[in-house]
């Protein structure tokens, strides 16, 4: 689906309007900016490196409401053209503070999904290793249906492909994640279930596990072989790999010295990992709205500052750090494209037009508003898409631009 339909842009315009974050489909219609990033994301590492066996990391800078996620979910749009799983993790402090990096990989686990239509994203979807095991092993089912097989001699191919699952770390996720496709195979609903809680890092019972051959429990110290067993067992299975969008979506609480420690600790295996060759398949985004956790003197903070400050750009695939702010050169023009955008999707929304000169009017002076708050709190390009939707609604119904004190 690439064009604009009355529902699609109805359900655009109350997302941004009401809470000036981009709808999981509909981002692509009002995106500015990005562009440039897009093309090397996906021309040095999406289409290339990373399905010959490369991993990289990128850190993403930008202020709550800077455009984070929409960067994200348009990075996951190019994930899937190139046949990656994608999991997007809002990491929050209560269920996946990175100082916990097994609870990080059961949000992960969690949040895998396939490539999937925009039909699919609009008409609701599930994600998770449950729904993905469930998609692959009716996608292999399909396959072999295709092929004339029925009865027996289907179930035996099906059982050819699963048993050819091999050559991951960790065997107990091996074992697991087969345990399940068997289950599914053999309709055992339970087992099903019961496995998957454990792959997505739910519980571990000796006496349900172990008959499955899952010996291992998911904690702190095994959750990065988890992760990387994860992959390794995605590219088994026909995907290139898996792309992690990690959104560090609320404001992490002041952190115990431990566990901020921990949380740089981690941050610093993460990178690390990238760089080996045993992981492999994998690139892992990390978005925060600052760097103001590099911010210390000890030797874990020196060795993560040198780790994270290479800038990424055309000049430099190889850097680490995405700067969103250096997408923006001019604050207002940069919102008066996106309010060029969004005054669309809008007249697609109502079925309205509007006159140019009061069209332009409402967005140069809703983009001069939002752009004197650059340094407030909320980000402003959330405070523009918010306040152009409420200028627009006042335009369609009253006829005339909104005032200034009319947006506030």
């Amino acid at each position: 689906m690439s064009e604009l339909t009355q529902a699609v842009a109805r359900r655009i315009i109350d997302t941004v309007g009401a809470h000036g974050v981009p709808p999981e489909y509909g981002f692509q219609f009002f995106s500015v900016g990005f562009e440039p990033y897009l093309a090397i994301i996906e021309d040095e590492y999406l289409s290339s490196f990373i399905p010959q066996g490369g991993s990289a990391f990128k850190l993403v800078i930008g202020m709550y409401g800077g455009g984070k996620t929409h960067l994200l979910y348009s990075i996951r749009d190019v994930a899937w053209k190139h046949n990656f799983v994608v999991s997007y993790v809002a990491l929050s402090p209560g269920e996946s503070p990175f100082h916990r990096l097994d609870l990080v990989y059961g949000a992960i686990a969690r949040g895998i999904l396939p490539s999937l239509t925009p039909e699919d994203l609009l008409s609701g979807f599930e994600y998770g290793m449950a729904s993905f095991l469930r998609g692959w092993y009716a996608m292999k089912f399909q396959e072999c249906r295709s092929k004339g097989l029925s009865g027996e001699p289907l179930y035996s191919e099906l059982e050819a492909d699963v048993e050819r699952l091999s050559g991951v770390e960790s065997l107990s996720f091996l074992r697991a994640i087969k345990a399940s496709l068997r289950a599914l195979a053999q309709r055992r609903e339970d087992d099903f279930e019961n496995i998957c809680q454990w792959l997505t890092g739910e519980s571990y019972d000796r006496k349900t596990h172990s008959r499955h051959g899952i010996l291992q429990r998911i904690d702190r110290s095994t959750a990065f072989t988890m992760i990387r067993s994860l992959v390794q067992c995605l590219r088994q299975m026909g995907y290139n790999g898996l792309v992690v969008l990690l959104d560090e979506a609320e404001r992490v609480p002041s952190l115990s010295t431990r566990q901020r420690d921990q949380h740089l600790s981690n941050l610093r295996e993460v990178i690390d990992a990238c760089g080996h060759t045993s992981f492999q398949g994998a690139m892992i985004f990390y978005a925060v709205p600052d760097d103001n956790f590099l911010e210390g003197r000890t030797q874990i903070y020196e060795a993560l500052k040198q780790r994270l400050d290479t800038v990424f750009g055309g000049l430099n695939p190889a850097g680490v750090r995405i700067n969103l702010e250096s997408v923006v050169s001019d604050p207002v023009e940069f919102l008066e494209s996106i309010g060029q955008k969004l005054a669309e999707v809008y007249r697609v929304a109502y079925g309205c037009q509007f006159r140019d000169e009061h069209l332009t009017a409402t967005i140069t002076s809703v983009a001069g508003f939002a752009a004197d708050q650059h340094y407030a709190d909320e980000g402003y390009k959330r405070l523009f898409v918010k306040t152009i939707v409420r200028a627009l609604h006042h335009l369609r119904q009253k006829g005339v631009p909104p005032s200034v004190d009319d947006l506030r």
